[in-house]
């Protein structure tokens, strides 16, 4: 799983639908950190959800089981959706344009939308506080219509494919060029990356199709966090940066897009 707000569209998805306990979920949570604290973002936010007001960097005082009830809560509403979104800069599809979570959910690269598509909803952006504690941030947003990407499965499982033999042939011209891995082997540091992304689980009604994409995604971003990495991610001149760029980033942006449409095609509540 690549993220902490991927696992909690996922397992909030699978509890609401009836397929998962609570314990469910705060296991997976775990997995990222052992507290969980909760705030709200600003204080209208802390008016609405009676959430104690914190600022990022400052931590939260209620506790995981408040980040459930606010869930079920939001996605009690006829219609109402339960989104994952992972915006970089350039490319902000399905956020709320113009908003304090759009641009902190850029800068996080991470979040959650919940709500009525075209009323009032709630995002969820989480914040690594310390090596135990995450802090999910609660923001009041304008929920955008639309999720922001109509790949479809069988789009994504092949451009994951085509992305897995991209990204061995740019770590292979990085690693020859001076701009890779240096002397490391590149097999087993992609096998470490691989091993902390399986610490987190799918919850088991996930598609086979969807888990194989995901999978898949995880591999491609393993072999590229291994060709990022120092001395990789120092190139020694502006030209070798921009090379370095335009052969990685086109691989991060399928990534995305496919762990986006896996996600919200196998979240029961995100349909």
């Amino acid at each position: 799983m690549c993220s902490p707000s991927a696992t909690l569209t996922l397992w909030a998805g699978s509890w609401l639908a009836g397929r998962s306990a609570p314990d469910d979920v705060l296991e997976a949570l775990h997995a990222w950190a052992a507290r969980h604290t909760l705030a709200a973002g600003d204080p209208v936010t802390g008016g609405r959800t009676d959430l104690p007001w914190s600022a990022h960097g400052n931590p939260g005082s209620t506790g995981v089981m408040a980040l459930l009830k606010l869930i079920r809560e939001e996605l009690a509403v006829p219609g109402a959706e339960l989104r994952l979104v992972l915006p970089v800069p350039g490319d902000v599809r399905g956020l709320p344009t113009g908003t304090a979570f759009a641009a902190d959910a850029v800068e996080s690269g991470e979040g959650m939308l919940l709500g009525v598509p075209g009323a009032e909803g709630t995002g969820l952006i989480p914040y690594q506080e310390d090596e135990n504690t995450l802090q999910w941030t609660v923001y009041s947003v304008p929920m955008p219509r639309t999720a922001g990407s109509d790949m479809s499965l069988g789009e994504a499982e092949y451009a994951m494919r085509e992305a897995v033999r991209d990204a061995a042939d740019a770590l292979m011209r990085l690693h020859t060029t001076g701009l890779g891995v240096g002397d490391a082997d590149p097999r087993e540091l992609i096998e470490a990356e691989l091993a902390d992304y399986s610490r987190h689980t799918y919850p088991e009604y996930v598609p086979l199709r969807a888990k194989r994409i995901l999978d898949s995604a995880d591999h491609v971003a393993a072999i590229l966090t291994v060709a990022q990495r120092e001395p990789a991610s120092a190139p020694t001149s502006a030209s070798a940066a921009t090379a370095h760029e335009t052969l990685l980033r086109p691989l991060w942006d399928a990534i995305r897009a496919a762990r986006l449409v896996a996600v919200h095609t196998a979240a029961p509540q995100s349909r």
